[in-house]
């Protein structure tokens, strides 16, 4: 089954060209099937891309989802349209009501700010206490994970030396979990950022399992041993040109951002990018969805 987005969404006929089955939903109302809710909350700036990044992440799985999207009322975004917003994006008040099956937050480039410095802290505090009773399972990506673990768990993030720029090593520590499974023992993950979470802040919770991290990159998953809370400190749902692009934006501003490790060939940005993430990426969703929101969801929330 297809991801179902509606049918004027940019991201449809992006994916539809790379030969994504994806649903409009003028068809996806005639079918006789109950479908996944899924909630994204997109904080990011560019977000017409990000749309298209996690939906072609959530698209190869056999259940058919429904995705919302989301975006936060007290922040006005400057690189999205405001005839795309109107069109395709809720506000909290009106889904607050809702129970969703999965809901996913993203990052976002306030990681240099302390989170109560953040002009929409609040507003994401109150959205993160409510998926606590009205979603199944939360997946928390690289700022939003950050986020999430300081709300949860009060885990702080430390600023980092430098950039934490490439794809990177990882390593599963338990192969048992059904999030991983499928997993190779060594898998290759894409990030972009300037703070992180430490280890020994996440060992001291004991709700918190660390279920894969790099010696380069540091923790990378980790959940609540309910499930019902999942964070990603990396970008697994990039494209093969985002760091290319990130990188080429930081070199026109002037930026010292260094050459995104374990990415272009022979280290040369003039050469292609390499996609080491892509297969891991769609497993991790494909997992997250069946395990952690199909499996554990009810079929009509009461």
């Amino acid at each position: 089954m297809p991801v179902n987005i509606p049918d004027l969404l940019p991201a449809k006929s992006l994916l539809e060209a790379e030969n994504v089955f994806v649903m409009g939903e003028s068809r996806a109302v005639t079918q006789d099937i109950r479908p996944l809710r899924i909630l994204i909350l997109n904080l990011m700036p560019l977000k017409i891309k990000t749309e298209t990044h996690l939906l072609r992440v959530l698209s190869n799985t056999p259940l058919q989802v429904e995705v919302e999207l989301l975006f936060t009322s007290t922040h006005t975004p400057k690189n999205t349209p405001k005839e795309h917003l109107i069109s395709f994006y809720k506000t909290f008040e009106e889904v607050k009501d809702r129970h969703y099956d999965g809901f996913i937050i993203t990052g976002a480039p306030v990681e240099l700010l302390d989170f109560e410095q953040v002009t929409y802290w609040k507003e994401l505090s109150e959205i993160m206490e409510w998926s606590k009773t009205n979603v199944t399972s939360t997946l928390h990506i690289c700022w939003g994970a950050q986020a999430g673990l300081y709300y949860h768990y009060g885990i702080p993030k430390h600023e980092l030396s430098s950039k934490l720029f490439g794809v990177f090593e990882h390593y599963v520590n338990d192969p048992t979990e059904p999030l991983v499974r499928g997993f190779d023992d060594v898998f290759w993950a894409p990030h972009s950022r300037y703070t992180e979470v430490r280890r020994s802040d996440i060992e001291k919770v004991d709700d918190l399992i660390l279920l894969s991290d790099s010696v380069h990159a540091g923790p990378y998953l980790m959940l609540s041993k309910d499930r019902s809370q999942v964070f990603v400190t990396g970008h697994p749902e990039y494209d093969k040109f985002t760091l290319d692009e990130e990188y080429q934006r930081d070199q026109k501003k002037g930026l010292k951002t260094p050459l995104p490790e374990n990415y272009y060939l022979n280290d040369d940005p003039g050469e292609k990018a390499l996609v080491r993430w892509r297969s891991h990426a769609q497993l991790m969703y494909s997992n997250w969805l069946n395990y952690y929101v199909y499996q554990s969801t009810p079929y009509e929330w009461s």
